[in-house]
């Protein structure tokens, strides 16, 4: 009998936990610029009648946030470009961004394969890890007129739109010529 409900309960929390965990991860994207120099990879939360951004949001102002769910958004570059004002060689890197209410910090990070934005904040791994930043620039925020309830990343030849709930940026990229 006892060991009858060990199984019980032990069928019960791996189902559970089961659906918890499905239920918790976010479908993961990969999109393209329409010719193909630029690569994004990441997880796609949804808005779910939450407040995204802000003192009282999900994402923090003022607080790096990974750019999406789950593991830090990668983005891939397949010549030189310029990331705003800013020379970036052709490869991979980890997107971070710091929200604000009307200007955003973007970052590239050299270091891939991160979960989240956790060793960034960290106070100490976080400053090994600055050191890997390639680029950072700021771009002004909008606001939506009506709110996105998916995060959405459109990377195109000259910018990375990124857009949830009502507010929105883009990012300016430029290929530097004769590279690649």
């Amino acid at each position: 009998m006892k060991k009858g409900l060990l199984v019980i309960i032990a069928l019960l929390v791996t189902a559970t936990s089961t659906l918890v965990f499905a239920q918790a991860k976010s479908p993961h994207l990969k999109v393209e610029s329409p010719g193909k120099s630029v690569k994004v990879v990441y997880g796609q939360p949804s808005k779910r009648g939450r407040v995204i951004f802000g003192a009282n949001g999900l994402e923090k102002y003022g607080t790096v946030w990974r750019t999406g769910a789950d593991e830090a958004t990668e983005i891939t570059f397949a010549k030189d470009v310029m990331f705003g004002d800013k020379m970036v060689k052709a490869g991979t890197y980890t997107l971070f961004t710091i929200p604000d209410e009307k200007e955003w910090t973007v970052i590239l990070n050299s270091k891939l394969g991160q979960w989240g934005a956790y060793d960034y904040i960290d106070p100490v791994k976080g400053a090994e890890l600055k050191k890997k930043d390639v680029a950072q620039i700021k771009v002004p925020a909008k606001t939506n007129a009506t709110p996105v309830e998916k995060l959405t990343i459109t990377p195109t030849e000259s910018e990375v739109s990124i857009a949830w709930d009502v507010a929105s940026i883009s990012i300016p990229i430029k290929p530097v010529g004769g590279t690649n």
